[in-house]
């Protein structure tokens, strides 16, 4: 007879945005807190959070703002951090939910949320079989984003060579591993040796730049002689302009992530060499997450047989405990993290 979810505890630890992140980001950013367990209104569920994710979009989310505009993503001083995180329902008032299912929404920085499953991203069931991590790496958003932006946005062909910046992180590191799975000629962008040897030894990358140590543009050169037919940027800095010097005729851009530009003030200026797209027939095209979330289940297909063969690896940086939240987010622009940053909640009410 499998065990029902547990009753939940009468308080609910939390992280509440105590000070906007600008410049940095860290722990002065939260406020803890405890407060009585919510309770789910009809049409709502009551969830206890089991991981977390960490996203550098998540800094746009306490922006300065005069005042925040939750209309825009952007969370009020004294609410609750936002996140993406794989929850179990203990309670639901849902006809779409009920108690035991495994959910992928956003949730909070919290052990219980009240949600009614609608937000930047629809909740969802997590299918039978996937393990919570996954469900929020490999085969969450940041893989959906890996997946389609590799295979839809990019329009690889067999041979071309694909770089990627930001390549040891959440969404590079996949994409790093289906542009090898799909023929390509790929060099990864990290920003650690320890990065750039996983890139080689565990990714399979045919090149490594260690963006901190080494000169990105004559590296690229070097890795590149015959030029870039694809780009994948993670990062959204300098590192654009360097692939655009050296995009081939009908290269491609892909713009996913802006690291590098995310809560900088004043906003830095664009690429300055975006004219080398008319020179070579070039495109450059941005792509949304929340766009293939209903499309999920193409990802899911293709990708489960790469990760239980071993083709496909998923890379994770694991923290323990809901105290631990403000140095994932954190680690994020550190660059700490290799591969997807992820929190395992500990036990409600403690710690």
């Amino acid at each position: 007879m499998t065990e029902g979810p547990r009753a939940p505890r009468r308080t609910n630890r939390r992280w509440l945005v105590a000070e906007y992140a600008d410049p940095g980001i860290g722990e002065r950013n939260f406020r803890w807190a405890e407060s009585p367990l919510p309770t789910p209104a009809e049409g709502q569920f009551l969830a206890r959070n089991l991981w977390l994710s960490f996203d550098p979009t998540q800094r746009l989310m306490i922006a300065r703002g005069d005042p925040p505009n939750p209309e825009e993503g952007l969370i009020p001083r004294g609410e609750v951090m936002s996140c993406i995180a794989v929850s179990e329902v203990v309670e639901s008032r849902h006809p779409g939910f009920a108690p035991g299912d495994i959910v992928h929404g956003h949730m909070g920085w919290e052990d219980y949320t009240v949600t009614d499953g609608q937000s930047f991203t629809p909740s969802y069931k997590v299918p039978a079989g996937v393990p919570p991590n996954w469900a929020l790496g490999v085969l969450g958003l940041t893989g959906l984003v890996a997946y389609f932006g590799v295979h839809e946005v990019a329009r690889p062909r067999s041979g071309e060579t694909f770089v990627v910046s930001g390549a040891a992180g959440g969404v590079g590191s996949i994409a790093t591993q289906l542009a090898k799975i799909e023929g390509l000629r790929v060099v990864g962008i990290a920003g650690s040796p320890s990065k750039c040897d996983w890139l080689l030894r565990e990714a399979r990358a045919d090149g490594a730049i260690d963006a901190r140590a080494e000169d990105v543009g004559k590296r690229l050169t070097e890795l590149c002689p015959d030029g870039i037919d694809i780009f994948f940027d993670n990062d959204g800095g300098p590192t654009l302009d360097l692939a655009l010097d050296r995009l081939r005729p009908g290269g491609r851009v892909v713009l996913c992530g802006a690291t590098a530009r995310y809560g900088v003030k004043p906003r830095p200026p664009g690429p300055a060499n975006y004219l080398s797209l008319v020179m070579v027939n070039g495109r450059m095209e941005g792509l949304l997450g929340r766009d293939y979330v209903a499309r999920r289940a193409e990802a899911f297909d293709a990708m489960l047989p790469w990760l239980r063969s071993g083709r496909l690896k998923s890379k994770e940086d694991v923290l323990v405990g809901l105290r631990e939240a403000p140095r994932g987010l954190a680690r994020l622009y550190s660059r700490e993290n290799v591969g997807k940053q992820l929190l395992r909640m500990d036990e409600p009410g403690s710690g």
